[in-house]
């Protein structure tokens, strides 16, 4: 969706409001996609005044309670997603639509959950990775955990170690086709 200033604007809904063109034929003569968008212009106006028309500086958190109220209110009176965005002082109509989606596909949880990508869990590894000499303090979980992964891939080792030990030879034809699969073929001699 193309970006409108402010002041443009305003100058197109005061020249609907004063002058003799009507919505398609302003929102041609100004290459505005659709006369809906003019007209959802003109409606803010009236509405909100040139406040209405204003772009929002920062994306505005919505409690889950707004967000039912609305939800609410568009069901019990079958106003259209415009007029609940005028009614709640909204500049954004079709975000009206996605609440309801999520709120049909996950409930109530669904619209608490924030937007956008969720934080990293485990910045230590990002640390260690930028200040590789900087020697960062683990909790005991984390010391436990890493102790505990520690010690199975040792048993992992020293059972694969038991078994080649007892069997070499059918321990390697059992993993044959893993090794083969693993390394490259060097040609011999006398072969092709």
């Amino acid at each position: 969706m193309a970006k409108y200033s402010e002041s443009f604007k305003l100058k197109v809904v005061k020249e609907y409001l004063g002058g003799p063109l009507g919505i398609e034929l302003l929102a041609r003569k100004y290459e505005i996609k659709s006369h809906r968008q003019l007209l959802y212009w003109v409606q803010l106006y009236k509405e909100h005044g040139a406040a209405g028309l204003a772009r929002t500086k920062k994306n505005k958190a919505y409690t889950v309670q707004f967000k039912l109220d609305v939800l609410s209110f568009m069901k019990r009176t079958g106003a259209s997603l415009t007029e609940t965005a005028l009614e709640f002082g909204l500049t954004n109509p079709p975000m009206i639509s996605s609440w309801k989606k999520r709120l049909l596909e996950g409930g109530a949880e669904a619209l608490s959950r924030p937007r956008g990508r969720p934080s990293m869990k485990h910045k230590t590894k990002i640390e260690q990775v930028k200040h590789p000499h900087k020697k960062i303090e683990m909790t005991r979980e984390q010391k436990l955990e890493r102790d505990n992964e520690l010690l199975r891939l040792e048993v992992e080792y020293l059972k694969k170690l038991r078994a080649f030990q007892m069997d070499p030879e059918g321990y390697l034809e059992k993993h044959k086709q893993q090794y083969h699969s693993n390394s490259k073929k060097i040609p011999t001699e006398g072969r092709p």
